[in-house]
């Protein structure tokens, strides 16, 4: 495989609070390469949204970069200062956020948030930056954009705002696109369409998409490759198809039984036992030992398994005890 766009090596984030300290990301590491689709995955509080925050350098004040180096471009983005970033956020690396609506400024038109991304980065005046804003809402698939161009966040929908984020991330053909659950608050059908609009753009410019989510049913329609994260920490990473077809970790074994069936064969949707651990410092054990079915002796006398591929399996787990087949080994 070609050298990846970016690569992602140990990040490990903290957040300072009054009174106590909260390991967000623990030793996280990823590769993402043109044209692919990488779907972080797992439950809320687990580090998805910090991971791919991190990569932008774009954290709260009260959050620490412990370590880690983010490469893209043969250089370290984590060594950069602000004024080095600058040229590199939305011209080559750009962010969806979660809520469209919160991400637009509500006291300015459409047409000059999309034009304010353009004259930030290429040398063009007002009014062409305008006209090409209209390109911008015409090619994310918005009808009339000349008349979106003149309205305010607050008179267009939630799936209009989506697809305007989209339209600025985009605008400027960036290399990579880390899309923070771009899809969580719209009506099944929008999801569908910005869904399609992301698997267009990699196909057609060959964008690189860190998906971040927590909806197998996007992860099995979106992605090439799955890092499913737990308490901070990336406990297994493959193909999408192995993933879903033979899970490795007791976790993510455990999410996917999670998932109603539609052959009917639970009455009851199940649940993982347990609550996800408060991640107050870098854990000393594998943290889903309260949680998980298969624990040996061994994962309480020793640290948190590195991820490896075991001997016959497909992908990488972090577990010294993995599930095979969903039966014991």
């Amino acid at each position: 495989m070609n050298e990846p766009t970016i690569s992602v090596r140990g990040l490990t984030v903290r957040y300072r609070t009054r009174d106590s300290v909260t390991y967000a990301t623990d030793n996280v590491s990823f590769d993402l390469h043109r044209g692919q689709i990488l779907t972080l995955v797992g439950e809320s509080g687990c580090g998805k949204t910090t991971a791919g925050m991190s990569v932008l350098r774009l954290l709260p004040g009260e959050a620490d970069v412990v370590s880690g180096e983010v490469w893209y471009g043969g250089r370290d983005l984590m060594a950069m200062n602000d004024r080095e970033l600058r040229p590199i956020r939305g011209r080559h690396i750009a962010m969806i956020f979660q809520d469209p609506v919160a991400g637009l400024n509500p006291v300015i038109d459409i047409g000059s948030q999309v034009a304010e991304m353009l004259t930030s980065h290429l040398d063009i005046g007002k009014k062409e930056a305008r006209a090409r804003a209209i390109e911008v809402l015409h090619d994310v698939g918005l009808s009339d954009p000349a008349r979106v161009a003149k309205a305010y966040p607050f008179q267009l929908s939630g799936g209009m705002c989506q697809r305007v984020m989209i339209g600025i991330a985009t605008a400027l053909n960036p290399d990579v696109i880390i899309a923070d659950e771009p899809t969580s608050a719209l009506d099944v059908t929008i999801q569908a369409q910005i869904l399609h609009q992301l698997d267009r753009l990699r196909h057609e410019r060959g964008t690189a998409i860190l998906l971040i989510t927590h909806d197998f049913g996007v992860v099995a329609q979106m992605a090439d490759d799955v890092a499913v994260m737990y308490a901070g920490r990336v406990v297994e990473r493959g193909g999408v198809h192995e993933m879903l077809k033979s899970p490795l970790h007791p976790y993510t074994h455990a999410l996917l039984g999670t998932l109603p069936r539609v052959d009917g064969q639970h009455e009851h949707l199940r649940q993982i036992p347990g609550v996800p651990p408060v991640m107050t410092a870098i854990a000393e054990r594998c943290p889903f030992i309260p949680r998980c079915s298969k624990v040996m002796n061994i994962c309480r006398s020793e640290g948190p398994p590195p991820l490896d591929r075991p001997e016959g399996a497909t992908h990488e787990v972090a577990c010294y005890n993995p599930v095979w087949q969903g039966l014991e080994r």
